[in-house]
């Protein structure tokens, strides 16, 4: 037929081919995307409460004892984890203060670790 108009079959499937193939590098862009933006905003909450935590040891008149605590709280609107260990030093007016944030997931069965953050405090501050 010489006045017909249209796709052959062939045609078609190979634009539905490469359609799929574009619709599905974008969506795993747009993961990856959305991955990284949540590393991201984790980690950056995650080092606030770090800091946090940190400089109200640095506020106190005297040395934090040697201890290990953790506390679960809200930041953010998430759920996290804190746990601190202060240690002795070789120095007697200097103490070393590690602190690791965690993020509990969605169901709140367990906190992952975000950050891990390592501060030293003595007398002079």
């Amino acid at each position: 037929m010489k006045g017909s108009h249209g796709f052959t079959l062939l045609e078609v499937m190979v634009a539905v081919l490469v359609f799929g193939l574009v619709a599905t590098a974008a969506a795993r862009v747009a993961g990856n995307y959305i991955t990284g933006y949540e590393r991201i905003r984790d980690k950056t909450l995650a080092g606030w409460i770090a800091d946090n935590e940190i400089n109200r040891f640095r506020l106190q008149d005297n040395l934090p004892e040697v201890s290990e605590t953790s506390r679960d709280l809200s930041y953010g609107g998430a759920d996290w984890r804190l746990e601190t260990e202060i240690s002795a030093t070789s120095e007697a007016g200097m103490r070393r203060v590690e602190v690791t944030v965690g993020r509990y997931s969605a169901d709140r069965a367990q906190s992952h670790p975000v950050l891990n953050v390592s501060a030293f405090l003595g007398n002079g501050r």
